[in-house]
């Protein structure tokens, strides 16, 4: 999915530069250009108009997207209860769900196109709560739900290990990391890695890479965790 809205919030409600934009979402510098060149051309200003989602926005800069024609011959999967087991089942993936798909439809959707017409789906449905998060403001941090096995190479015995993922609000900037437990002592060595590789990313002006943000959530010492630091949330 294009980051069309937060390119345009840097540029008018921030008023960053295309360079530090396009480091803050992760994005090429000629893209934030044809963004721009394209608000300005639609004449999209920021704040958008209300009622307007990402499919609004992107119709607008981009135009609407040509149906294809061999579309119409492919079986429509079931997104609706796609969508509710996957609400159910944690382990279930969009690959898997995919593969099922094709085992039953051979000559259905390709895997890409499968991932984004369920994007574009979901779209459709009410939405519940919607966050803005300014870039560099917040890093969401949790363990995923199940643990993987290690194998030991000389032959020792099989060992879970957990999956410490950290992913930035705005730009979905992600770390993940397998550690031996979930134990303090790993909680806080995993939050240290994080920052230690994204600082290694950061860039002058780069404001989702800013140190500054980070102090906020930082810990004084590995050996007290304060009683205002969640075991999950965001920083």
């Amino acid at each position: 999915m294009r980051k069309l809205k937060e390119a345009l919030r840097l540029r008018y409600e921030l008023g960053l530069g295309q360079r530090q934009i396009a480091c803050s979402c992760s994005i090429g510098h000629g893209t934030v250009y044809e963004y721009l060149k394209r608000a300005q051309a639609a004449g999209v200003t920021w704040p958008l108009p209300e009622g307007w989602d990402d499919r609004r926005l992107e119709e607008a800069l981009f135009g609407p997207v040509p149906r294809r024609a061999y579309e119409s011959r492919k079986p429509a999967p079931d997104f609706a209860q796609l969508h509710e087991e996957l609400q159910r089942h944690p382990q279930l993936t969009l690959q898997l769900a995919w593969e099922e798909y094709r085992q039953a439809h051979p000559d259905g959707y390709g895997y890409s196109r499968f991932c984004d017409l369920y994007q574009r789906w979901r779209q459709q449905l009410d939405v519940v709560l919607r966050q803005e998060h300014p870039a560099g403001e917040k890093l969401f941090v949790d363990y995923a739900g199940a643990t993987i096995p290690i194998h030991d190479p000389k032959g020792g015995p099989e060992r879970p290990a957990s999956i410490f993922v950290a992913v930035l609000g705005a730009s979905n900037y992600t770390y993940a990391e397998a550690t031996e437990s979930q134990e303090l002592e790993n909680w806080i060595g995993s939050h240290i890695r994080t920052f230690e590789f994204l600082g290694r990313r950061s860039k002058p002006g780069c404001r989702s890479c800013s140190a500054g943000s980070w102090r906020r959530c930082g810990i004084g010492s590995s050996s007290v965790l304060p009683n205002s630091t969640r075991r999950s949330g965001s920083c």
